[in-house]
């Protein structure tokens, strides 16, 4: 018996820049807003365009708090799939910059 892979949705919700180098995708969460579960391939930067405070919920079930001020950049490694819900009371709003040659 092999277990179902789950479904995975994409990365964000449009993509802005994509050439061989990088895919840039637009990210809003409105409060209380979960992104499917989805899996990041590449590494990549998140750039906060407007800040929320964040949950990541990973897809063996382990959260960890993701607060990303306004104008904060952080870097992750390739390989999480997990879901994003924004437990603030603020939008949203990221670019998430994957980097496909590193």
């Amino acid at each position: 018996m092999t277990e179902q892979q789950p479904e995975l949705g994409p990365v964000g919700y449009r993509i802005i820049l994509e050439n061989d180098l990088v895919r840039v995708w637009q990210v809003m969460l409105g409060p209380g807003e979960t992104q499917a579960l989805h899996h990041h391939e590449h590494p990549y930067l998140v750039i906060a365009v407007e800040g929320a405070i964040n949950l990541v919920e990973t897809v063996d079930g382990q959260l960890r708090d993701a607060p990303e001020p306004t104008g904060s950049v952080v870097f992750r490694p390739a390989g999480d799939t997990h879901t994003l819900t924004n437990v603030g009371e603020t939008r949203y709003v990221a670019r998430i910059v994957e980097l496909k040659t590193a």
